[in-house]
């Protein structure tokens, strides 16, 4: 659950230079690229900027690269948000200054206040998505009266306005995200359904890992082209990446030689697995060269040669490799590829031009074609998970998406080490809790010197006491160190936090009284009784909530028409309560919660993400009009049940510690 957080910046002339607007649609667009390439470097930035209005427009990337060159002198170090920033002002006042604009203020676009950076889209991705979008949804019952789309055209963004292809699509790319009994699939939707379709969209979207901090329903609605399809392309890489970790290939274990290697690779992001993948086909084939991302490195077709070559040789063409012309090359490992089976997601000039979006995906549908790896999978004991690891598998990846959501400088690929550092931490706790973070002791990455990032969890140990949680035995070091029990049982305290910290703004007349866990708890069981129904719990582990009836009690009661009861079913076993709770979810988002547990947690209670569903459905409830709430009182008469007399702690209260 997340309210409305501006973009993070802590240079204080950086920040002066844009508007929050223009940082969100920028720091979309950097988040976006680095989950494309795995990484940002200086070097990536001339093809990975063209996209960008001024700077994409006014300047080759010849021409971008080869200022990029007098500027810096290594062109391999990392690039954060705050150095894209400094390239993309440096860029644009060198595009003024040749242009002659003599503009005072470097950025050009603050002119308009409501500009987009991103108005043009690339027909290739479109072309691609929509072939894709053919083969996979063709025959879904509601959309085969739409389908196939007319790639030439933009019928694509038509379809897409009433919110059902995004919510498909995303059930594609991962089974069972949204209950497809809550989407309003009506010939002719209102208003009112298209905007639940959309809301459900995008917080299933944000529940997959997709990144929607700048996009709201009304560019859905609206069909915004850049947006639409900027969703739908993360939609569908994740579904290409699927496969891309060791539960579900776990021959990926070929690519390394002992079990550290493992737990490293383990920790890796699926496009990184994927280009340790390619470099392993590579070397076998003989190839020199290193693939470091998918766009500069492979616009030769060479290593695509090697790759197919190496992995369907059956199918090879000796004139291949021998081609002078890259885009004659990049034809002949198409046809390569087709007579492999696989389905085309990029065109032979995307190839040559290095569409790191298009490559990816080609490649990662390589991937699942034939892997080339043995099915003799090495015997790797700790592959085997416990209960526990499952447990905390789901944890981290809650977690994981929560983070991401706040749209933090780091998109974070894995909770355990991509926390280490401590600096999205310090992020996170400056929006929870703004200015408790002491910026001029922090080290933002990368850093290289390891007391560095000691100190930096220090300080997120130390505000975490200051806001009172519960960190007995915890220091910075064993963040560093990337204890797994010790890092969730922060990020749990550190997001309940933020739960309790968004409904205090929303009750700010509530007299400094404080809103605690019990509260949360007595005001469910309120608007439970004041609908007509009988049930009650006792806490947020009470075993009866496992059939789900009373949470879908509680969203009828905060909204009568948002659950159709003839499809609840009574909960009896197992199977009736997975899709209560499947059901629970989707409408949950349906109505605008920001919430990131799985049908499992409702059925197993899982006490923290019991906790969360709460809190987010009392936090959307309190953030209605009056008028609009169905018990037709003021907001006190409806929620003064969140007020208790005393602080409870997390031990007081229905929601247990993690670090028992």
């Amino acid at each position: 659950m997340a309210g409305y957080v501006g973009v993070f910046v802590s240079d204080p002339w950086l920040q002066n230079q844009f508007t929050q607007v223009e940082l969100r649609s920028l720091k979309s667009h950097f988040v976006t690229i680095r989950r494309e390439k795995g990484g940002l470097i200086l070097a990536d930035l001339p093809s990975t900027m063209s996209r960008l209005k001024h700077v994409g427009e006014n300047l080759t990337e010849q021409e971008r690269a080869s200022f990029l060159q007098d500027l810096y002198q290594n062109l391999d170090d990392d690039v954060d948000f705050e150095l894209f920033l400094q390239v993309y002002l440096k860029l644009q006042a060198h595009t003024n200054s040749r242009m002659g604009s003599g503009a005072k203020n470097s950025s050009a676009f603050l002119k308009s206040p409501t500009s987009t950076l991103l108005h043009t889209i690339s027909e290739s991705e479109k072309s691609s998505y929509v072939a894709h979008i053919n083969n996979y949804l063709g025959e879904d019952e509601f959309l085969k009266k739409y389908l196939p789309i007319d790639p030439s055209t933009n019928d694509l963004f038509e379809i897409a306005k009433d919110g059902v292809l995004i919510c498909k699509l995303i059930n594609v790319a991962v089974p069972g995200t949204i209950d497809e009994r809550a989407i309003n699939t009506k010939r002719v939707l209102n208003p009112w359904e298209r905007n639940e379709n959309h809301t459900l969209c995008l917080n299933s979207a944000k529940a997959i890992g997709c990144t929607v901090v700048n996009i709201g329903t009304q560019d859905f609605i609206e069909g915004r082209r850049h947006l639409v399809l900027g969703v739908i392309s993360q939609i569908i890489k994740i579904q290409l990446l699927a496969d891309l970790n060791l539960k579900k290939t776990p021959q990926l274990v070929e690519l390394v030689d002992d079990s550290k290697d493992v737990e490293e690779l383990m920790s890796l992001p699926p496009e990184k697995i994927l280009l340790r993948w390619m470099n392993f086909q590579l070397k076998k084939a003989g190839y020199k060269k290193t693939v470091t991302n998918f766009s500069s490195d492979i616009k030769d077709g060479e290593a695509y040669v090697h790759l197919l070559n190496v992995l369907a040789p059956e199918h090879s063409n000796p004139s291949t490799l021998a081609a002078k012309d890259p885009l004659q090359r990049a034809k002949l490992v198409l046809e390569h590829a087709d007579r492999m089976g696989c389905k085309r997601y990029l065109t032979a000039k995307d190839i040559v031009e290095g569409s790191p979006n298009l490559n990816l995906a080609f490649v990662a549908h390589i991937f699942q074609l034939r892997n080339g790896l043995s099915s003799q999978t090495k015997q790797i004991s700790f592959l085997e998970t416990s209960p526990d690891d499952t447990q905390i598998s789901r944890e981290e990846k809650a977690f994981r998406f929560w983070l991401n959501s706040l749209g933090n400088s780091t998109y974070i690929d894995n909770v355990f080490e991509d926390l280490r550092n401590g600096w999205v931490l310090l992020e996170t706790l400056d929006k929870v809790s703004p200015g408790i973070v002491n910026w001029k002791v922090a080290t933002k990455p990368p850093i290289k010197m390891p007391f560095r990032k000691v100190e930096n969890c220090n300080q997120v140990v130390k505000i975490g006491k200051q806001l009172k949680f519960s960190l007995v035995n915890i220091a910075g070091n064993d963040i560093v160190q990337g204890n797994k029990k010790l890092i969730l049982a922060y990020l749990w305290q550190l997001m309940r936090c933020n739960m309790i910290q968004l409904l205090k703004n929303l009750r700010s007349h509530s007299s400094g009284k404080e809103i605690t866990d019990a509260g949360i708890l007595q005001w469910a069981n309120t608007q439970v009784r004041n609908s007509g129904n009988q049930s009650r719990i006792g806490s947020f582990k009470d075993k009866s909530l496992s059939n789900g009836i009373f949470f879908l009690e509680l969203l009828s009661a905060v909204q009568p028409r948002v659950v159709n009861w003839s499809l609840v079913t009574k909960g009896e076993n197992e199977e009736e309560k997975k899709m209560n709770a499947s059901y629970i979810i989707s409408i949950a988002r349906k109505l605008g919660c920001s919430i990131f547990l799985l049908p499992e947690d409702i059925t197993e209670v899982n006490q923290k993400m019991i906790l969360t569903l709460t809190a987010s459905i009392m936090y959307w409830f309190l953030n209605q009009p009056v008028e609009e709430k169905p018990c037709g009182s003021s907001d006190s008469e409806c929620g003064s049940q969140v007020e208790t007399t005393s602080t409870l702690t997390n031990d007081d209260t229905a929601s247990d510690s993690s670090i028992d």
